[in-house]
C-alpha cells in the first residue's frame, strides 16, 4: 500500500471535509427506496406512493454528518444507517421509525444486519467490527467481535445462509468469519482469507442460486478487477480485469496518478449476471455468472449521459431493474421555489426484459427515461432533491471528480511528520465516550 507523507493546516486538519458518495438501497420487494446524500435519508414508499420522513420517537439524535452506510435485512423488516457522526440507527421500514440509536466510538465505515434480523454489525475506521444485538435491552452497548488492525474496512456482508460474515479492507484482504451462536462473545474462528487483489477491495456481493445455497463470494477493488471466489477455502476461482473490456479506459483520458476502481457490485438472485459500477465510467458494465463452470464473462456496457457516474447500485431481481444513483455530499442545488438549498443527486434505472424465459442471461437492458420510473415524478423530487438533476452536467462533474479524490485519500495510507502527529492528537475528535 502506497504511504505519502500528509501535511495539515495549522487546525491540524489535513483536508476539507471528504466528499461522501450518494448510496441507495431499496427494499427486497421494491416496496420502498432509500438515498442517502450527505446525512440525509430520503425515503420514498413505492407501495403507498408518497415521501417518508424517517422519525425518531425516541428521542435519539439525528444523523448531523455524512451518512457512509446503509443496509436492508434480508426480510426488508429493518434498515440500518450509519457514518461519519459515529451513530447507527435502526430503523423499521413499516413505520420508518428508529427503533435503536447505537454510538460507536469512531467513524462508521459499513454496516450490515445479520440474516435472521437479530444483529447489527458495523465497522468503524480503524477496522474494528462491532456487534449489537436486537435482542438485548435498548441501553446494550456494542461489542467488538473482530479486527483488521487499523485497516479500513471498506465492505461487510453476511453469507447467504447466515453463517459467516465477510470484511474487505484497503490493505488487500478478504477475511472470512464464522459468525458464532454467541456472538456478542466475540468472533474469533477465521474460515479463511481470500487473498489475490493487487490494491484496495472496495466492494463485495455473494452470488448463489438454488443449486448453490452456499453461493459463491464476488469482490471489486482499485485494481480494476472483479474477482470470483471460494469463501469457504479462500480459493481463487476467476479473476476478470476490467481494464481491457470494451475500452472503456482510454490511455489519452486518464491523468496521470489517476486511478480508476471498482466501486460497486451488485447481482441478481441466482447470481447469473453481475452490474459493476466503475469510477470515471459513465454508465454501467454487466457480467455474466456461470456458478457451474466458476467463470465471469464481459457483457456489454450500459452507458448513459457523460456526466452520470454511479456512486451506487442495487439489482431487484424480482421486478428485473437496476436502480443507480449519482452525487456527493458537497453538490448542493437551489430550489428556485423557496430558494432552499438540498443536496442534489440522480437517480437512473436500467430494466432487464428477458428475451428467453429458459435462458436468465439472455436479459436485454433498457435505460428508463424519468417519465419511466416508478413512482414518477414524486419518487424523483424525493430522492434527488429536484426535477431538473440531468441539466446539471457542470455540478455532476465536479461531484464525480470529489468523491474520486476522496476515495484515493481514504485509501492511501497516511504518514505524519511527528510535529503534525502530536497535533493531530491534541485535536482529536475519536476519544472513548465515558460510561
Amino acid at each position: 500500500m502506497e504511504e505519502v507523507l500528509i501535511e495539515e493546516s495549522e487546525s491540524g486538519n489535513s483536508c476539507t471535509d471528504e466528499a461522501a458518495p450518494a448510496l441507495i438501497a431499496v427494499h427486497p420487494t421494491e416496496s420502498s427506496v432509500v438515498v442517502a446524500v450527505g446525512s440525509e435519508l430520503r425515503v420514498f414508499d413505492l407501495k403507498g406512493d408518497s415521501a417518508v420522513s424517517p422519525l425518531d420517537e425516541l428521542g435519539g439524535p439525528h444523523h448531523s454528518a455524512s451518512i457512509r452506510a446503509i443496509s436492508f435485512s434480508s426480510d426488508g423488516e429493518l434498515f440500518a444507517s450509519a457514518g461519519d457522526d459515529k451513530i447507527i440507527k435502526i430503523w423499521k421500514t413499516d413505520s420508518w421509525n428508529c427503533i435503536r440509536t447505537v454510538q460507536s466510538e469512531k467513524k462508521v465505515s459499513a454496516v450490515s444486519i445479520s440474516q435472521d434480523s437479530q444483529y447489527v454489525t458495523f465497522a468503524d475506521k480503524f477496522g474494528v467490527v462491532w456487534i449489537v444485538s436486537l435482542k438485548e435491552d435498548r441501553d446494550t452497548k456494542a461489542v467488538p467481535i473482530l479486527g483488521h488492525y487499523c485497516s479500513i474496512i471498506t465492505s461487510m456482508k453476511f453469507s447467504p445462509d447466515g453463517r459467516f460474515i465477510a470484511t474487505a479492507d484497503r490493505d488487500y484482504k478478504i477475511r472470512i468469519t464464522v459468525f458464532p451462536r454467541s456472538a456478542l462473545k466475540g468472533a474469533h474462528e477465521i474460515q479463511s482469507f481470500c487473498l489475490g487483489h493487487t490494491d484496495f477491495v472496495s466492494c463485495l456481493a455473494f452470488v448463489c442460486s438454488q443449486d448453490q445455497s452456499k453461493g459463491f463470494l464476488l469482490s471489486g477493488g482499485g485494481d480494476l478487477t472483479v474477482r470470483l471466489w471460494d469463501y469457504i477455502s479462500g480459493s481463487l476461482l476467476y479473476t476478470c480485469a476490467l481494464d481491457d473490456k470494451a475500452g472503456i479506459l482510454e490511455a489519452s483520458e486518464i491523468e496521470e496518478n489517476d486511478k480508476r476502481a471498482v466501486t460497486d457490485i451488485c447481482a441478481s438472485s441466482d447470481g447469473s449476471l453481475i452490474s459493476v459500477a466503475v469510477q470515471g465510467f459513465n454508465g454501467v458494465m454487466l457480467l455474466s455468472c456461470d456458478l457451474v463452470a466458476k467463470t465471469l464473462s464481459f457483457v456489454k456496457n450500459v452507458s448513459m449521459e457523460k456526466s452520470f457516474i454511479p456512486t451506487s447500485l442495487v439489482l431487484v431481481s424480482s421486478k428485473e431493474r437496476l436502480w443507480t444513483v449519482m452525487g456527493a455530499s458537497n453538490l448542493t442545488s437551489s430550489d428556485l421555489n423557496n430558494n432552499n438549498q438540498r443536496l442534489l443527486t440522480r437517480v437512473r434505472i436500467i430494466s432487464f426484459l428477458q428475451k428467453d424465459p429458459l435462458d436468465s442471461c439472455s436479459r436485454d437492458p433498457a435505460l428508463l427515461e424519468d417519465s419511466q420510473v416508478p413512482g414518477g415524478e414524486k419518487l424523483l423530487m424525493q430522492l434527488q432533491g429536484c426535477l431538473d438533476a440531468a441539466a446539471q452536467e457542470a455540478a455532476f462533474a465536479a461531484a464525480a471528480a470529489a468523491v474520486r479524490t476522496s476515495l484515493q485519500n481514504m485509501m492511501i495510507k497516511k504518514q505524519y511528520s511527528v510535529e503534525r502527529r502530536e497535533l493531530r492528537k491534541r485535536n482529536r475528535n475519536d476519544k472513548k465516550i465515558k460510561s
